[in-house]
């Protein structure tokens, strides 16, 4: 099983990147360059936690780890902006950036500690809350969809408000990720 903890989407904020990835598409489809591999819509989510593969055996013992997760409040985030990491010089990923209360944070940090205790690899990386896109090759981006992403390099693309993460299984397919959600685990109380 191949599993990751993330947010998801409302779906007024899932429309607009859809549009948004609409557009950038259809620029894509006039370049004769190597494609971005684009999101799904439909698999957009901010991730909390990349697990990766695991033994079925240590799936009980995950979820009851999850469960005794809490923050001291629900989670905001805007969805503001759009980039490239590492950087536009070298596109791997396109993105759009977040605005998180501070305790998004937090509890990206508790979920990685508690799992780390199952014997799953802690994160070498601090936190970078965002929201993936596409992957490119860096020849894969056009003068045009550069031109997007500097155009709404500061664009707000909505917010949400949330106390639940969810425990998502991914089935890597050659149509692209397919997403089972497992669990969902309330973390906070609502304000």
């Amino acid at each position: 099983m191949r599993l990751f903890v993330a947010l998801e989407m409302p779906p007024a904020v899932r429309e607009q990147f859809a549009a948004l990835i609409n557009e950038l598409r259809a620029l894509d489809s006039k370049s004769s360059a190597k494609k971005p591999r684009w999101v799904r819509p439909e698999n957009l989510h901010v991730t909390l936690k990349f697990i990766g593969h695991i033994d079925p055996a240590i799936l009980d013992p995950i979820r009851a780890t999850l469960a005794k997760l809490c923050s001291n409040g629900p989670v905001d985030l805007r969805f503001r902006g759009l980039g490239f990491f590492p950087n536009a010089k070298r596109p791997r990923v396109l993105w759009a950036g977040t605005a998180a209360s501070p305790n998004l944070s937090s509890l990206a940090r508790d979920i990685d500690a508690s799992l780390a205790k199952l014997g799953i690899s802690a994160e070498e990386r601090a936190f970078t809350p965002h929201l993936t896109l596409a992957r490119c090759d860096p020849s894969a981006i056009s003068a045009a969809m550069a031109g997007v992403v500097e155009r709404d390099s500061a664009r707000d693309f909505g917010g949400l408000r949330t106390t639940q993460f969810h425990l998502i299984e991914s089935k890597l397919k050659a149509s692209g990720a397919e997403y089972t959600l497992l669990q969902s685990f309330v973390f906070a109380a609502e304000a």
